[in-house]
């Protein structure tokens, strides 16, 4: 078995992965500082070191067998109004660690990517052979990265994976979504079912899809760590791989809210609301690259039990007094 450091472990999909390389028999060590992740996120097994990317040296060494690097500033918004943060955060952490892992030759990184490096596609499915052309600081600096980590590889023998994930939804045990503020729909649609919230937003429903409303494709948290795992075996070195990371099936936003009624037994309470900016009408990716070159196939793609998982999280995490009977 082998050792790893895992840098945001403390958030919702750095700590699921934790959690699967934890079941895997391997050892892990934990770096966050805590700014958006929960300390009680870290899977139980896990060392946990709170601290920042920037630091990474001061932990890594050459006992470590790879790097699994979700580190990093998310929230598209704050990064239009304050993109200085992503850039600082988001970039010039990750070149610290890349600068650390290559002092240190820990030689394996898989990188959490993101959709967002796509912008508006052309055409869809996506392939990773789109045009990356992010249409905000966020997906900018993600994309940013993966420029640094393909330099990395050619220059310095590394051995990096890029996932690009889609929707990321569902929960596993203890580690599911709650960041501040939340963004996703899917757990906003639940805090509509838990009274948190007095309805859920529906922004546009006039998009050339079957129902007017925006389409887009959500995977399970746990198929998504079981890439992770895939791909630290499939690092090759000197080679920078990117894999879409999606169930290549999309799901409207009317579809989410019937099926999370149907799922919690709950009136949901939805209200019009104007387009959002730069929204797309359907961002489903092809993710065939990952079946073919890690042997990746997502094995809980129904929409029904990826709300199912998120909603028995979002009750168990609810203030007291709103998660109730629950369905």
């Amino acid at each position: 078995m082998s050792k790893y450091l895992v840098t945001g472990g403390a958030g919702y999909v750095g700590g699921v992965v934790t959690a699967h390389l934890l079941a895997a028999g391997h050892t892990v060590t934990v770096l966050d500082d805590l700014s958006t992740g929960f300390r009680a996120g870290v899977p139980e097994g896990a060392a946990f070191v709170e601290g920042r990317i920037q630091e990474a040296a001061r932990w890594l060494d050459s006992s470590y067998d790879g790097v699994l690097h979700f580190a990093a500033c998310s929230q598209v918004g704050e990064s239009v109004v304050n993109p200085e943060k992503y850039w600082r955060n988001n970039v010039g952490g990750s070149m610290e660690l890349l600068r650390a892992m290559r002092e240190k030759d820990v030689r394996t990184l898989v990188f959490s990517s993101t959709a967002a490096v796509y912008g508006e596609p052309e055409t869809v499915p996506i392939t990773e052979d789109a045009r990356t052309s992010p249409t905000n600081p966020y997906g900018a600096s993600k994309l940013a990265v993966d420029h640094m980590i393909g330099g990395e590889c050619a220059a310095h023998g590394l051995a990096a994976v890029s996932l690009r994930y889609f929707n990321v939804a569902g929960a596993h045990g203890d580690c599911g979504e709650r960041h501040d503020p939340e963004s996703h729909l899917i757990p906003l649609v639940l805090k509509a079912a838990l009274g948190e919230r007095e309805s859920v937003s529906v922004f546009g429903d006039d998009y050339p899809t079957p129902d007017g409303t925006c389409v887009r494709d959500y995977i399970h948290v746990d198929d998504l760590a079981e890439a992770h795992l895939l791909a630290l075996d499939a690092a090759t070195p000197g080679e920078h791989l990117i894999c879409n990371l999606g169930n290549g099936a999309g799901f409207s936003v009317r579809e989410v809210v019937e099926t999370a009624r149907k799922v919690t037994g709950r009136d949901i309470p939805e209200v019009a609301a104007a387009r959002r900016a730069g929204d797309p009408a359907v961002l489903v990716a092809s993710a065939e690259r990952a079946r073919t070159r890690l042997g990746w196939q997502p094995r809980r793609p129904e929409l029904a039990g990826i709300i199912s998982d998120a909603w028995e999280f979002a009750r168990r995490t609810a203030p007291s007094g709103t998660a109730g009977p629950g369905a």
